[in-house]
Formats: C-alpha cells, sequence, structure tokens
C-alpha cells in the first residue's frame, strides 16, 4: 500500500494531476478493512505535499457518482510511457484509477517528480498520532539492543509459493492445504528446480539454522515482524529464545482492537527504528523497509539467501559445512550491513 502510494505520487506530478486519497482494498485473509485514515495521518500527508501535488481528500461532485476509468499500468515503467499512454485517457476521462507498475523506473523520472515521490514516501507519509503514539510504546519496551526478523512461514505465504515441504506438524500441512485451493504445489523435478531457484519460504528452522551460521548470539533480543498466523515458531524459538512479539508486548485488549493494516504498520516502524533489520523474503514490506533505512542511514539491513540455502543443501551440504557455506555465502553483505538487493536511494540526495 505504501509502496503503490509513493508511486502514486510520483506518476500524479508527471501527469499534472490531482491525487485522490486512495482507498485501501479488503484483504480476505486479514479479514478487515481499514482504510488510509486509519494508519496515515492524511491532514499531513495534504500539508506536505503542498508545491509537489495536488491532493484531495475526497472527490469533487460532479464525478462522486461516477466510477473511475481503469487504466492498466502494469507495463508502465518510466515517464514517455505515461505521457504516451497514459495522460490521453485522463485528458478525456478526468477521472482514472491505476494500478502502478511493480517495475517502476523512478531512477529515469525527470526530478520534479523524483522530488514529489521522495517527498511523499519519505517525509509526507507518517502515522496517525495514536498509531504512533502505540508504536512508541511498543518499541520501547522491546529490550535494546534488538535485531527485528521479518518472518514469512504464514499458510497463505506457503500456498503462494507452490513450494512442498516435508517434515512440518500436521496442523501446519493441513493450514497450507486449507489455503491452497486450486494452487496445487509442483511435484517432482519441476519442485526441485523451484526450490533450487530460491523461490521458497525458509522455514522457521531453516532460519535459525543461517542466524547461527551468521554467528547472531543464541540470547540476541529478536521482535518478530511477522503476521499472527507464523507456523513452525517453535523452530526459531527453541534456539533463539529471547524473541518477542506485538501480541505479547501489547496488552491484550489493544492487541485485539487492530486491525491487519495497523499491526503492519507497527511492524514497519519498529523495523525501520531497529538496531538490524533481517528478513527471509524479499517483499513489499521488505523493500520499503529497507528504503527508508537506506534513507535514515540505517545500514545495518540483511536479507537472508533462500537460493544459497536451497543450493547449498541440494548439493547435500550439512551441519558445520552448510553453516560455513552459508557464512561465506552472506558475509560481504553481512560485513557491509547491508543487503545485496538493496538499490541505491536516490532520494536522499534530492530533498
Amino acid at each position: 500500500m505504501r509502496r503503490d502510494l509513493c508511486d502514486g505520487v510520483g506518476i500524479a506530478r508527471l501527469l499534472n494531476a490531482t491525487l485522490v486519497m486512495p482507498k485501501f482494498e479488503v484483504a480476505a485473509y486479514w479479514n478487515e478493512s481499514s482504510g488510509f485514515a486509519d494508519v496515515f495521518d492524511v491532514d499531513y500527508f495534504i500539508q506536505q505535499m503542498t508545491g509537489f501535488v495536488r491532493v484531495a481528500k475526497e472527490l469533487p461532485s460532479e464525478f462522486a457518482s461516477k466510477e473511475a476509468f481503469p487504466v492498466d499500468c502494469s507495463k508502465r515503467k518510466g515517464q514517455f510511457d505515461y505521457l504516451e499512454s497514459v495522460l490521453p485517457s485522463l485528458l478525456e476521462h478526468r477521472y482514472i484509477s491505476i494500478t502502478p507498475a511493480m517495475s517502476q523506473r523512478r531512477d529515469r523520472y525527470p526530478e520534479y517528480a523524483k522530488a514529489a515521490l521522495c517527498q511523499g514516501c519519505y517525509s509526507a507519509l507518517r502515522l496517525t498520532k495514536s498509531l504512533e503514539k502505540k508504536a512508541s510504546e511498543l518499541l520501547l519496551a522491546i529490550p535494546k539492543p534488538f535485531l527485528a526478523l521479518h518472518l514469512r512461514f504464514e499458510p497463505d505465504m506457503v500456498a503462494y509459493s507452490q513450494c512442498e515441504y516435508t517434515g512440518l506438524l500436521p496442523s501446519s500441512m493441513e493450514a497450507i492445504k486449507a489455503a491452497q485451493g486450486d494452487k496445487k504445489p509442483w511435484t517432482g523435478d519441476l519442485a526441485k528446480i523451484w526450490r533450487r531457484r530460491g523461490k521458497c519460504p525458509l522455514t522457521p528452522k531453516e532460519t535459525a539454522f543461517i542466524l547461527k551460521a551468521l554467528r547472531i548470539p543464541t540470547d540476541t533480543h529478536i521482535y518478530l515482524a511477522a503476521g499472527d498466523g507464523v507456523m513452525e515458531i517453535e523452530g526459531l524459538t527453541s534456539v533463539y529464545t529471547n524473541v518477542v512479539t506485538k501480541s505479547v508486548l501489547l496488552s491484550g485488549e489493544d492487541f485485539k482492537s487492530m486491525h491487519g493494516n495497523t499491526k503492519a504498520a507497527l511492524d514497519y516502524y519498529i523495523s525501520i527504528n531497529s538496531d538490524a533489520y533481517m528478513a527471509t523474503y524479499f517483499g513489499n514490506m521488505d523493500k520499503m523497509v529497507a528504503a527508508m533505512r537506506a534513507f535514515k542511514g540505517l545500514y545495518k539491513t540483511l536479507f537472508l539467501s533462500r537460493r544459497a540455502f536451497s543450493e547449498l543443501t541440494y548439493k547435500g551440504l550439512r551441519g558445520k559445512r552448510l553453516r560455513r557455506a552459508l557464512w561465506e555465502a552472506h558475509r560481504e553483505d553481512f560485513v557491509m550491513g547491508r543487503g545485496s538487493a538493496l538499490p541505491d536511494c536516490f532520494c536522499e540526495f534530492k530533498l
């Protein structure tokens, strides 16, 4: 959501258009439908974007009863794509809806669009006062120093990956099967190829093994930035015993009253303010956290390599040999204190 909004700001500036505050899509697996204003400070955002992009809270009355004209931006990458293909639709219909492309070439935007994107993404977006207060209290409650670990091993995540797993608890296998629907896992040689490409989420047990290979002490304080449904978590907590979660640190009533979006916002806040950040996946949240940490000059950011782990285990490495090889695979990024997938952040030079 944050990523798409950042891109939306840049695109609105490219098109010299007014940005209407977005509505979040309902996430079925979170079973909630909180809005933009439940997470972000709308008035602050609009104020901070003055001089960069025009922002409207609601549609003008002349458009309020109309459906937006949908424009497919899945293959749009740069300035001229939008000016040549999207601007005509905006001029004709005056009100369009877009979903920004995953492969944006933001680095090729003109300076004025870069400035708007950077302002929107890194300066204008802040949590609501009540949510930021809760996030600050949560940050204060975590023992310092600490590592924020974004661990993705929820049933829907595993089902989406189409990976085969063995040795999981029966309850985990049932949860994965229920989440699969028609999306069945790869089998046979295809399953091996898929796993060797690094497509399969690391289990908590595998994550703990890599952390030990990286010589992370087992008494390290770890904040688990993850959803409520992470499976096989004992594979991590049996090795790293100082693992805390927001559900433990927040009061029961506080936690129960929160939506999925606001819970994710807490994880994001803790992650960008942690002493170190590691992720077992390179998804949207990880990209946004890494970018914000780079912007703030916090380079203790590392993405654990699923591909290295699968390649090395495929070759038959186990125990000490596997730990040594995993250290070598991560050593340069670990010593540098930054993930290899972390791009240069052009925004730090533009504001």
